[in-house]
């Protein structure tokens, strides 16, 4: 029998392994869940970091581009789950019609929603002038702006399995350190024909913080698709993959269930 897909998107700084426990947790809900990884990306964290230099040019049109071939695959449209970078291409998708639903977690914003100088200042100290270059956090950096609600040995232990370089290209595109954003860094916010779209914010993220989410969340406000919020209190940018992930997970899927989004696809 075919299950409904659920296509994670993993966000910058991550590898797709970020999503592992996200991906067990929806199989065993029934879902056929998949988290494939950027172009070129290692089979683990630590390869990545090793040679990193596959991921130097992926820039955001190159990304969307990517996830969205892999989302057109299924003869059954899936959801789309997406964090930080991941959530701004799942909701660019969902508003093209690609996708049954869509969940955007910390998601970088779109459309003429900032970055908020903050973000840039505690990830990118430099201007995104050499594209073609990778941007590594530190344990330290990381623990400090991603990781900012863990302690410092869980901090590390996280550092250890999902953090890799960035392309700095795609932090020009997502408007790093006073970049010209990327004309793809957008959402169809009145397209009331597609799928329903859950944003979710970490009231204490550093990197997009809650009133970034909210922002956005306005946008959709003059469309009748479904558009809702869920912020969680004390979390941070690390929560899908911190020991809080199985409450954000879980809200996901019941969300998904109070929609008639269940891993058995109706027939027809």
């Amino acid at each position: 029998m075919k299950r409904t897909p659920v296509v994670f998107i993993h966000g910058v700084w991550l590898h797709a392994l970020s999503w592992e426990s996200w991906t067990e947790r929806f199989a065993g809900r029934g879902f056929d869940a998949l988290a494939p990884g950027w172009p070129g990306e290692a089979a683990a964290a630590p390869e990545v970091r090793t040679s990193p230099e596959p991921l130097a040019r992926i820039g955001l049109d190159a990304l969307t581009d990517h996830y969205a071939r892999i989302v057109r695959s299924f003869d059954i449209a899936p959801v789309i789950v997406g964090h930080s970078v991941g959530g701004l291409i799942a909701q660019h998708l969902i508003a093209a019609d690609v996708g049954r639903a869509a969940v955007a977690i910390a998601p970088a914003p779109v459309n003429d929603i900032p970055l908020p100088a903050s973000s840039g200042r505690l990830l990118l100290p430099h201007r995104c002038d050499s594209p073609d270059e990778l941007v590594t956090l530190s344990p330290d950096q990381f623990h400090r702006a991603i990781a900012n609600t863990v302690d410092a040995e869980e901090s590390a232990r996280l550092y250890d399995r999902y953090v890799v370089p960035a392309p700095r290209r795609l932090l020009a595109d997502l408007g790093c350190a006073g970049a010209t954003r990327s004309p793809r860094a957008v959402a169809d916010v009145g397209n009331a024909g597609r799928g329903p779209l859950l944003l979710i914010s970490g009231q204490e993220d550093r990197v997009v913080p809650d009133e970034a989410t909210r922002a956005v969340y306005k946008q959709y406000g003059d469309t009748t698709a479904v558009t809702d919020l869920k912020q969680f209190a004390d979390r941070a940018h690390s929560l899908v993959i911190d020991r809080g992930w199985r409450f954000v997970a879980d809200y996901v899927l019941g969300w998904l269930d109070e929609h008639g989004i269940r891993a058995d696809p109706p027939e027809g």
